[in-house]
Order: C-alpha cells, then structure tokens, then sequence
C-alpha cells in the first residue's frame, strides 16, 4: 500500500488510472478506523480496482465547542488494517493540503443541510459538502462508499453529486453494529463503562420501533412518541431528535411513505451519537432495516 500525503500525487495517481481505465473507488474516513469503515473497504475492493482509503480529521466539520481536538487521530494502527486488507493507495494529507492559505471557497447544499444534524451543528454540512467535493475532485473516483449510519450527511451529498453534475457513483452501505447493537462509530471510544449499556437506547428505541411497525402501527406520530419513549427513560441520556423522515426530502412525514427514515441522535454522558432504521415499503408491508 502506498501511502499519499499531498493533493499533487493522489492526483496523478489518479490521472493514471483514468488513463488505464481502472475503475478507482473513494472510501472517505477520519480514521479511527472500525469494523464499519472496514466494511466499506471491502465493498469497495468488490467493484473496483484501485481502492483508495482517505484519512483526513477535517476542521471545518466541527462546531466551535465540538471535539475536534480530542477526536481519535490513529493512523498508524489504522495503516496497518488498511495494509492487511490490501488496499491499495492512503490518502492522509495535512490540513494546509486541503485548506491552503487563502482558501476561501465553501459549499452548501440549501434545504436538507439545515434540519436534524444541521439544527444541532448549524456549520456542520458546510464542512463536509465542502470536503467531500474537494476529495472527489482530487482522487477523482468513478465510485465512493459510504455507510448508511450517517443517512443525512448520505443525502446531502447524494444531492450535491446531481446538483453539480459529478462523475461519481454514490454506493450506501448497510450500518455496522457491535454485538450489543451499538451501530460502530469513532466516537464510541468516548464511551465510559458506565455509558455504554446507556448507548444501547438508540439501538434498542429503534428495534421497538421495529416492532411497533411489524404489528401494524402506520401513525408516524404515535411512531416518533414510541421512539421518544425509551430513549428518553434510559438514565444519562439526553435525546437530542427522534424524527420519522421522507428519504428523500428528510421533512418529517405523518404517514409512512414508500422509504423513509426513522433517525435518532443522543448525547450518553459527553459523547453524542446518531443511529438510524431505513423503513422500506414491501406490497402492504414494510420492512426495516437496522
């Protein structure tokens, strides 16, 4: 595996596959890689050849107060993991590579960056179009793989790649969990013994919700206030949203439609943490996946 660090070389690594017509797949990361990054490499290495793995903790995702300074930063652990998989190229540049001096450019994608997430972290989407768009310019993938753990900032950008007419195939792969159901994520490192039973709330309001579906229950109201329920009566949890979105739209619906989303985000002691369940239209039933 060769390990790139400037814009300059990952693109001509990628001019060179253009030019042998290989088909170069992206998985974009901050690291601290985990069984569901890894699911993402392994995915990708299924349709293409070469795979690139970019490793960048990026600054202008994170809010004023967020922690972006303590953010697991793992590199060499995660270089290893990336090595025994086989993957072929490590896109881990410094800041001043993406973020020149000067930079000054920002992208926004209107109407689906504001809400959930975005009410939370009102600079939070900003950060990541704008990098996302950067990444795709420079690696130049015909395909990226991302989870659907982060189903929101996974539309956001699906949005962007039609808005500007990109070359880029969006590929969105299931949620990763732990065996206690934890969907996999950076952040639970954060996570102290005592948090963790608590984080398993979000996992388990959304397999009720399951449930709730499965026996019927059609009402999104009645199915958001079951959501709400459990989260909220699990000790040293501070439910930030439970909301029952369209998939397309993410505006709140009243009955289920043909796909939505139910997704929920929680601060469990100082760690904050998002999940969701995709709600998928089967004939006169509907199937969840978790």
């Amino acid at each position: 595996m060769e390990t790139i660090h400037t814009v300059a070389w990952m693109k001509q690594v990628a001019r060179d596959a253009c030019i042998k017509d290989r088909i170069l797949g992206l998985v974009p990361t901050m690291g601290a890689l985990h069984d569901g990054h890894l699911s993402l490499v392994r995915a990708a290495q299924g349709q293409c050849s070469p795979v690139v793995v970019s490793i960048f903790v990026n600054p202008a995702q994170f809010g004023p107060s967020e922690d972006f300074q303590k953010y697991p930063r793992t590199l060499e652990a995660d270089r290893a993991a990336l090595e025994k998989l086989g993957v072929d190229y490590l896109f881990a540049p410094a800041a001043e590579e993406i973020y020149p001096s000067g930079f000054r450019t920002a992208v926004v994608v209107e109407g689906l960056s504001e809400r959930l997430e975005g009410r939370s972290r009102p600079s939070h989407f900003r950060g990541v179009a704008t990098v996302v768009l950067k990444l795709f310019e420079i690696v130049q993938p015909r395909f990226a793989f991302l989870g659907r753990k982060d189903a929101q900032q996974v539309r956001i950008i699906r949005q962007m790649v039609d808005d500007l007419n990109l070359d880029t195939k969006v590929v969105v792969c299931p949620i990763v969990r732990e065996q206690d159901g934890l969907a996999f994520s950076s952040r639970n490192a954060y996570l102290k013994d005592g948090d963790r039973r608590s984080a398993t709330a979000l996992y388990r309001s959304l397999a009720a919700l399951r449930g709730e579906i499965a026996s019927g229950e059609r009402d999104a109201a009645r199915l958001r206030m079951a959501l709400r329920r459990l989260i909220e009566a699990e000790p040293g949890v501070a439910l930030d949203y439970a909301e029952i979105v369209d998939a397309e739209t993410l505006e709140p619906v009243v009955s289920l439609p043909r796909t939505c989303y139910a997704l929920v985000a929680a601060r469990v002691g100082s760690t904050r943490l998002i999940d969701n369940a995709l709600i998928e239209q089967e004939g006169d039933s509907f199937r969840v996946l978790l």
